[in-house]
């Protein structure tokens, strides 16, 4: 009797080649042409909505997933959008800093624990606009994966 492949589920440890891209079809992160990688499902090491994709594709599947706009990195929300004093950024940071549209610049979350990044949107000579989204919130995603082994 043989048995069934190993099939993915919740806590399942997985070896994977995978490839996200972007709207454009640009790749975002791809492994299939180095090693492959290796997660835990329900580690939150990809989004939720990539990891319910992966639950029940048996071991050695090779498929693309589409996902629609927002469902793999949420919703753009307005409020993620901020102005930023250039005096409190040089108060916090280097004071000869200067910050361009499209530069990344990360910020110390307020306990001190950790690091979050916001993208310039625009500036003057007294504010910078920060987008704090996730560079795809609100944007339609497409995850290749070939599932190598399921433990």
């Amino acid at each position: 009797m043989t048995s069934a492949a190993p099939t993915v589920q919740p806590g399942s440890f997985l070896t994977l080649h995978y490839r996200l891209a972007g709207p454009d079809g640009e790749d975002l992160v791809n492994t299939f042409n180095d090693k492959p990688a290796t997660l835990s499902i329900g580690s939150n090491e990809l989004s939720p909505a990539l990891e319910a994709r992966l639950v029940g594709l048996i071991e050695g599947t090779r498929t693309v997933i589409e996902l629609e706009p927002g469902e793999a990195f949420g919703p753009r929300n307005p409020e993620m959008v901020q102005k930023v004093a250039l005096s409190l950024l040089r108060q916090l940071g280097d004071p000869d800093e200067t910050w361009n549209v499209g530069d990344v610049v990360q910020f110390p979350t307020p306990d001190g624990s950790g690091s979050f990044a916001g993208v310039v949107r625009e500036t003057t000579d007294e504010w910078a606009l920060f987008d704090f989204n996730h560079p795809l919130a609100g944007q339609p995603v497409t995850f290749e994966v070939q599932l190598i082994g399921v433990l």
